[in-house]
């Protein structure tokens, strides 16, 4: 069972790598094909992007939901060919499709010797941050901290994805170890957290509101920032048109030990919550984000709308 596995892995591996080849303009017409099959033949999580759209905005109409559920697929689709385009793009394109303004807020740290966390969500093609390798010191590294995937094939394909460009990538499960360890050797690091995702039920240790939601939210950045001294910033991507992206630095605690509790968390979810408002179909929508907030009850229009 495992080598046909391994042999359905290397087949596919070797379609994409082909189709990867094609100009970005074409694997757009290919993402226009899949978001017809993804919405409408398949509806991939259909039931859990409605449910998230109608109550984080709860003024819309069904109508209006139903537009943004959609532009949402389409970006979503857009995404996945983007992510299968960086496997053979040059570092000119990349550095051409993926800008950074106010870099030089993270640079400083080189020269003063410490590291640094830069905080997102799943917002924009945060995939493409990777090449911010090329853009910033050699000796401050993009170090994106990961979920390993369950099989271990396209594990090894998104972990040489993100390290083409000079990034140096952190399992979760090893973070704090390889924290110490690079304080150790001397060596620098911008630790990128992905901080949006729903925490375990288990985990939970603070909740606040979210998108019109109650929402449990991950501490885990806001705790090693204090503890090792991590200035925090945020990473605001914004999709400039199709293909290209403008990311913005802005801080959240260059002191962290003069944060009150929760501080850095709070200010980061707000944040994210102002990008997501501005454009909300380039959040990943997909995500069953909130399966452990406290509402308990839909009511009689939010439930007509959810249906579909």
């Amino acid at each position: 069972m495992r080598f046909l596995t391994d042999i359905l892995f290397y087949f596919l591996y070797g379609l994409l790598w082909l189709v990867a080849w094609l100009p970005l303009k074409l694997l757009y017409l290919i993402s226009d094909c899949l978001y017809w099959l993804v919405y409408y033949l398949v509806r991939y999580r259909r039931k859990i992007v409605r449910k998230n759209l109608t109550l984080s905005f709860p003024d819309y109409s069904l109508q209006e939901i139903i537009a943004l559920e959609k532009k949402f697929y389409r970006y979503f689709c857009d995404l996945q060919v983007e992510i299968l385009w960086q496997i053979h793009a040059s570092t000119e394109e990349m550095n051409k499709r993926m800008t950074i303004e106010n870099p030089e807020l993270l640079a400083q740290y080189a020269e003063k010797d410490n590291s640094v966390m830069l905080m997102l969500g799943h917002y924009g093609n945060w995939e493409w941050i990777s090449v911010f390798g090329l853009q910033l010191p050699k000796k401050l590294p993009p170090c994106p901290v990961y979920m390993q995937l369950r099989n271990k094939h396209f594990d090894q394909l998104m972990l040489d994805l993100r390290t083409r460009f000079g990034a140096y990538s952190i399992e979760r499960k090893r973070l704090i170890r390889e924290i110490v360890a690079m304080k150790q050797d001397g060596r620098l690091g911008i630790f990128v957290m992905i901080s949006d995702q729903s925490p375990r039920f288990k985990q939970i240790r603070h909740r606040m509101q979210f998108m019109n939601q109650d929402t449990p939210v991950f501490l885990g950045t806001e705790q090693l920032a204090r503890k090792y001294g991590y200035p925090v910033y945020y990473l605001d991507i914004q999709r400039v048109k199709r293909g290209y992206y403008h990311s913005v630095v802005r801080p959240i605690a260059v002191d962290p030990m003069a944060t009150e509790e929760n501080e850095i968390t709070e200010t980061f979810m707000r944040l994210l919550e102002n990008s997501i408002q501005a454009k909300p179909e380039f959040w990943l929508w997909s995500h069953n984000r909130w399966k452990h907030n406290h509402r308990v009850t839909t009511t009689e229009n939010e439930s007509l709308r959810i249906k579909y």
